[in-house]
């Protein structure tokens, strides 16, 4: 199948060039079965309610050995299914293959994939989960359709058809009138009853009285008289099957509810009672319990899993983890009974003489005494005869033994008493009461043969709970946890016990399969072990590179290739599963020309070099246990030098290449000329340098230069603190000796090497310990312009040289000296004489940054040299004021903000006052707010009493004068709008489920929602209290709104809406609501809780052969499961019932009014290229988020692969002639991009109904005479091509 990729030679290797990738992995093959021996069945999505069914079916040996019976001949052959002229019952036939497959394939899992398919299941029955007690009776309906007229046509009604009769007896004349009824399950109740027997003596016992107001009306009598109701069973199938009434409809609640009280049902039991003859022997009447379907769950959802007993113990059964545990435990404890039982022997109570007896008799060897002999043993133990010290009160010793017969027992005649529990041979326990622990052996290695007891039954089956695709032990204990619970039996199915399986059936799962069915399994089997054997050894395969040592040499730290162009890698494909000896012959035999000793080292390519780590020293292990994977390096060397130098190996011996640099000749020599070799003007030589790790910084310098030189780390880069300066720490003497690793360099750090004579440079000063480095002359200066108004400056061009000039200056120079400098190149002396200018900074859209404090050097002012600063008429505010911009009512826009220059000391009421005298503004209801960093309204200023500087706010900040009282501290004040017609015009509800849900889809413009008033709540309520406060707006007091989760909140940002707000418990804060933020609040008709990953889509369906859509239904999307293209198409297909193939969807673009096509292709790319990650349609180009428009297109009847409509055709051209007005002249301030474009109606569609379980069948009839053959035939092919006139077998 795959040629020779995985190809080996007898030594297991092979070599490749280095250009060559790492091998293809096959996919990886089933794994085999475990040690159980039983086979699971593959959840589709939602069918493990089938999975339970079928497995319980395949441990039903008569059922299945009655199946296997029916062969080709009558059954037909699934490879002439789509023959015309064939005659093939495809279900059947699905479920032997099915069935040897779970008894002979030695796989884990199997799947049902086939046989649904020939049910006619779509997704929608593969994903939704169905009632199983349906299903049995659909499943068996549809087999009794597809078996009419082959030997099998009668298996069901042998196997579980039975019959009841009803009767009505009267009371005046005796007359009985009798009903039959026939029964492929019994449905029992589960409300009211304690058990499963109880169940059955109400339905069969019992009589249910006709009299008083409630009389019968006799067909002999003729008139209405007194009579008994009753029921009996009358003839009892092999197989018995029992459906529980778990689910129940509450009346007074209006809602389902599941039983979930203890109900008991026996592991075998005597149906005697409830026939109408029982004079036939008791193997007649007696079942026993072989499987038990559970469900897990509650009414509206859940998961089946099964029990069952093994009748053919085709599997190996070992006993659970947790039993032996609790075995052990067990032993334990009763180990410390019996250790304190010998302790307390020389301590019993005197005064009670039941524990003197009890003790006396314990201690004999034969556990039994002459009672004559009794009361000489207690004086000998007391020391006090029976007569003085219990006879007073207890009578004689012979009496009280008599009154305790549930202690002791007399034997003989009375002449001798025992213990009772000490003479099993005399008191035998009844079988329905548990062997006493002390008859039990309890060693420690009869521990699992006990355990094993315990799930074994009288014939030697075991029990197994098969769960989908997993297979355990179990327990009969573990039976009896189903008892009660959200997790409980459902189904249970009983056979006679008389039913006995022959010994060729035991323990061969083989027993009666046909064999054509065997040779398939047995091809399938050589297959699966021809794959596990292939995949076994490619993924054992590895690639390895060989790095020869006579090709390298050692420099800086590091090994590094002789020649680069010379070939001095080896890349080799070698078994990870051989030792590193056969590997090092394999080298030896590639090598004739290698002489001497040959390590082999795992080596790393490093940023300074190749590096040596351990060297594989034991020739016996495996290369996976020594270390070597896919990919991984390996030098072959002699183990100690490489070109004559010793080479280090180890982590602690890992070079570390360094950055050095050096002062630049031409930069010494003249301070104002940059050197030519420098190429980023810093005064300074750059090279790369490779130490090891373990090296001192003492070598480091022997290696760079002379020792008297000074070694310097960086500690600040050029620019950080303005005036292009770096700032370099010499390294003291106590650090020289240490290692680089010890200093925590590594790769890429910079070292800074000076002689001392270089200090006295300009360039170069030393302070303390730190060396700052200054940059050359050519790059000192900053330029200043004059800037006459407050804004931006217009026209600039017009005189370039007049009023701009480049100062010189220094990081150390102060701004004031700056200023100085400016007026005098630029010439306002005269111009500004007396007014007062600041120098300020402008930032990349044009606003001029707040005034630089000229107190302070360029460097710490933190403004780069080779920048510009603007000369503004202005005050220059001192250390102790604030700058600050504010604007009035909206957050501010560039060029629109006013400025202010105020005390830090101010409070903020104060310069709340200061800025509403500015503007000329009066009244007490405004409050400041900041502006935060999307430049939008912020938080406000709670505590007005406080100080600016206490207030956190500092030079530079945003401030917005907001008309209004100040809100509580910790409290929001948020705009609730309301959606509109929501709430008279919603004629369906909304149904959230795990796939979608329908309802209302909202895409609203401003225009479709009315403002209902203001809510101020504290940002630590929850969303459930925003609702709730939200419930007693005037506006929705008269809306039927039961509970907080009736109602959806939006968040709107742009009065568009932007996001649904999840999480019911979240608070406010955590779900990012600021104060003043717009929400809008959208009714439901059913609860609604989202999750974190749940996207609510709108979707709507394309009308076939139309520019138009169906009305749009309201999806939630699970995203966090898988949110690719592939993901969103898997669940629109589920939800449509078609294949993603079929499918082609687009999001739509309103404001462009466009769509934009989701593909589901995926790109193939070869095997040596890494595979893309896929994309999330939440990032680019998509951004899907809540309410996006998501348009599908069912290609099985509609050719349109266009999603354009005529509403998006009208708003395009509308689009263009705006373009085109734009381009002539300024655009008028007109509509807004809200209202571009057509609006969203809120039409919804009514919920789907539940559909039915069905499978389709096709119609075999009988071929009585020659003139009927022909209908036959043509009912076949109708069958055969999958698309007949189909008869549906449907419990509703």
């Amino acid at each position: 199948m795959f040629g020779d990729l995985f190809e080996e030679d007898g030594d297991g290797f092979s070599s490749s060039t280095p250009g060559t990738g790492v091998k293809g992995r096959e996919c990886e093959p089933p794994p085999p079965r475990g040690k159980i021996k039983l086979c699971g069945i593959k959840n589709q999505g939602g069918t493990c309610y089938l999975n339970s069914l079928i497995q319980t079916l395949l441990f039903t040996p008569e059922f299945r050995e009655e199946l296997f019976h029916l062969g080709p001949d009558e059954l037909g052959c699934l490879a002439d299914k789509d023959k015309p002229e064939a005659k093939v019952r495809v279900i059947p036939l699905e479920l032997q293959r099915l069935f040897t497959h779970l008894l002979l394939v030695d796989e884990q899992t199997a799947s049902t994939t086939d046989l649904t398919d020939s049910f006619g299941w779509t997704n929608n029955e593969e994903m939704g989960q169905q009632d199983v007690q349906e299903l049995n009776r659909i499943l068996f309906s549809a087999l009794e359709s597809s078996l009419v007229g082959t030997s099998g046509s009668s298996l069901i009604h042998r196997l579980y058809h039975g019959t009841l009769v009803n009767q009505i007896n009267c009371k005046e004349c005796g007359n009985i009138s009798e009903r039959q009824e026939d029964f492929l399950d019994l449905t029992v109740s589960v409300r009211g009853v304690s058990g499963l027997e109880e169940a059955l003596w109400n339905m069969f016992v019992e009589e249910e009285m006709f009299e008083g107001n409630n009389l019968y009306r006799c067909s002999k009598c003729d008139q209405l008289v007194r009579a008994a109701k009753s029921a009996k069973l009358r003839k009892l199938p092999p197989f018995l099957t029992i459906s529980l009434l778990r689910f129940n409809f509450d009346f007074a609640k209006c809602e389902r509810y599941k039983e979930t009280g203890s109900y008991v049902f026996p592991l075998t039991f005597n149906l005697r009672p409830f026939c109408e003859q029982n004079n036939s022997p008791d193997s007649e009447y007696s079942y026993e319990l072989f499987s038990v379907i559970i469900h897990k769950g509650g009414c509206y959802g859940g998961h089946y899993h099964v029990y069952i007993k093994d009748i053919d113990q085709l599997s190996h059964w070992e006993a659970p983890e947790e039993e032996i545990k609790v075995k052990a435990k067990t032993q334990r404890q009763e180990d410390k009974v019996r250790e304190r039982k010998k302790e307390s022997e020389n301590a019993v109570d005197t005064e009670d003489p039941l524990s003197v007896l009890t003790d006396i008799l314990a201690q004999e060897e034969s556990k039994c005494v002459l009672v004559d002999q009794l009361g000489q043993k207690l004086m000998n133990k007391t020391g006090t005869p029976w007569s003085k010290k219990y006879k007073k009160q207890y009578g004689t010793i012979s009496k009280f033994l008599q009154n305790h017969p549930e202690v002791f027992m007399l034997v003989s005649n009375g002449t001798r008493v025992a213990l009772k529990a000490a003479v099993p041979a005399i008191t035998e326990p009844s079988p329905t009461e548990p062997v006493s622990s002390t008859s039990a052996n309890n060693s420690p290695e009869n521990m699992e043969p006990e355990a094993a007891g315990d799930a074994e039954g009288a014939d030697g089956c075991h029990w197994f709970d098969l769960n989908d695709s997993t297979v355990t032990a179990i327990t009969v204990k573990d039976i009896e946890k189903q008892f009660q619970g959200k997790e409980s039996a459902y189904m249970l199915f009983y056979r006679k016990t008389a039913m006995k399986r022959p010994s060729e059936a035991i323990g061969n799962p083989a027993y009666k399969v046909p064999p054509h069915l065997v040779e398939m399994v047995e091809e399938e089997n050589a297959r699966l072990q021809q794959r596990r054997a292939e995949f076994d050894a490619s993924s054992n395969s590895v690639e390895v590179r060989l790095h020869l040592a006579p090709h390298y040499h050692y420099q800086n730290g590091a090994l590094h290739p002789v020649s680069p162009n010379e070939d001095s890698i080896i890349t080799v494909t070698f078994d990870r599963r051989k030792t590193v000896g056969d590997l090092r012959l394999a080298i030896y035999q590639m090598q004739d020309l290698w002489e001497g000793d040959m390590a082999l080292t795992l080596a790393k390519n490093v940023p300074a070099g190749l590096h040596l780590y351990d060297t594989l020293t034991d020739d016996q292990i495996s290369l996976y246990s020594a270390g070597v994977s896919n990919g991984s390096d390996l030098f072959v060397w002699n183990g100690r030098e490489v070109s004559g130098v010793a080479v280090k190996t180890g982590v602690e011996w890992e070079p570390v290449l360094l950055t050095v640099l050096r002062p630049s000749i031409e930069e010494l020599e003249c301070g104002d000329v940059s050197g030519d070799g420098d190429a980023d003007g810093s005064g300074l030589v750059r090279s790369m340098k490779g130490f090891a790790g373990g090296a001192t910084l003492c070598t480091v310098l022997e290696a760079l230069g002379p020792q008297e030189a000074f070694l310097c780390q960086e500690q600040s880069r050029p620019g950080a603190n303005g005036g292009g300066a770096s700032g370099w720490r010499v390294f003291p003497p106590q650090d020289m000796q240490r290692t680089l690793r010890e200093l925590s360099l590594k790769d890429g750090d910079a070292l800074l090497l000076l002689q001392p004579e270089e200090l006295d440079s300009s360039i170069f000063s030393l302070s303390g310990d730190i060396v700052t480095v200054t940059t050359p002359s050519d790059c000192r200066w900053l330029q200043v312009e004059f800037c006459p108004l407050s804004g931006m400056k217009e026209e600039e061009e017009e005189e370039p040289g007049k009023k701009r000039s480049k100062v010189s200056a220094s990081g150390n120079m102060l701004l004031a000296e700056v200023k100085e400098k400016a007026f005098e190149e630029l010439h306002l002396q005269d111009e500004l004489n007396g007014v007062e200018c600041c120098l300020r900074q402008m930032d990349r859209t044009g606003k001029l940054l707040p005034p630089v404090h000229e107190h302070l050097s360029v460097r710490d002012a933190g403004i780069r040299l080779m920048t510009s600063l603007y000369l503004c008429p202005g005050p220059v505010p001192t250390a102790t004021q604030l700058f600050l911009y504010f604007s009035v009512g909206l957050a501010p826009s560039v060029g629109q903000e006013l400025e202010i220059i105020v005390e830090e000391s101010l409070t903020v009421k104060e310069c709340l006052k200061e800025m509403l005298q500015m503007v000329k503004l009066e009244g007490e209801l405004w409050h400041l707010r900041r502006v935060d960093w999307c430049e939008e309204i912020g938080e406000p200023l709670m505590d007005e009493n406080a100080s600016l500087k206490e207030a956190k706010v500092i030079y530079g900040d945003t401030l917005v004068l907001v008309e209004g009282r100040l809100p509580p501290k910790g409290y929001l004040k948020l705009s609730v709008k309301m959606y509109m017609g929501m709430i008279d015009s919603i004629p369906e509800l909304n149904h959230i489920g795990s796939q979608s849900i329908e309802g209302l889809t909202t895409e609203g413009s401003g225009s479709e929602m009315t403002f209902i008033g203001h809510v101020e709540i504290s940002e630590e309520a929850s969303l459930d209290d925003l609702k709730t406060q939200m419930m007693t707006l005037p506006a929705l007091q008269d809306v039927c709104v039961p509970i907080p989760a009736f109602l959806r909140v939006w968040l709107l940002e742009g009065k568009k809406l932007a996001r649904i707000l999840r999480g019911n418990q979240q608070t406010l804060r955590k779900l990012k609501l600021g104060n003043g933020a717009e929400v809008c609040v959208q009714r439901l008709l059913k609860e609604e809780d989202l999750g974190l990953k749940d996207l609510l889509l709108s979707v709507r369906m394309g009308v076939p052969g139309e520019k138009a859509y169906y009305p749009s239904e309201e999806f939630l999307w699970d995203a966090g499961r898988d949110g690719t293209p592939k993901g969103l198409y898997a669940a629109l297909a589920s939800r449509y019932g078609l294949t993603p193939d079929n499918l082609l969807l687009a999001k739509h673009l309103p404001d462009k009014h466009t769509w934009l096509p989701i593909s589901n292709w995926t790109q193939q790319v070869s095997k040596k290229k890494k595979r893309r990650k896929a994309e999330s349609l939440q990032a680019a180009p998509f951004y899907l988020k809540d309410g996006d428009i998501i348009g599908v297109k069912n290609l099985l009847i509609d050719n349109n692969k266009e999603f354009t409509t005529l509403e998006d055709e009208i708003g395009q051209q509308r689009l263009r002639e705006e373009a085109a007005n734009h381009n002539t002249r300024h655009p008028a301030t007109g509509e807004s991009s809200q209202d571009i474009g057509p609006k969203k109606s809120g039409s919804t569609k009514n919920r789907k109904p539940e559909v039915a379980l069905s499978i389709n069948v096709g119609v075999f009839r009988v071929c009585l005479t020659e003139s009927q053959q022909g209908s036959q035939t043509e009912d076949n092919v109708k069958v055969l091509t999958r698309k007949p006139s189909p008869v549906k077998n449907t419990i509703l």
